[in-house]
């Protein structure tokens, strides 16, 4: 078992620590809706990326009014 020879300071942890920190993500407006979406991700709103519809979006089913 490893046993540490001097202690380590609270600085000297917290400064090795330093970029274990979350950064949030850098969202892009979608040029075809204007939603926010990921760069370099296909928008989830309206399918398109780079200006281009690569996944025919749907409009949204009311289950309750179909089954009736």
């Amino acid at each position: 078992m490893a046993v540490q020879q001097n202690k380590v300071s609270k600085s000297r942890r917290n400064n090795r620590r330093a970029h274990d920190s979350l950064v949030a993500f850098n969202p892009n407006e979608c040029p075809n809706c204007g939603e926010l979406k990921r760069p370099h991700h296909i928008c989830a709103a309206c399918g398109h990326y780079d200006d281009n519809e690569i996944v025919a979006m749907t409009e949204e089913v009311d289950l309750e009014d179909d089954a009736a």
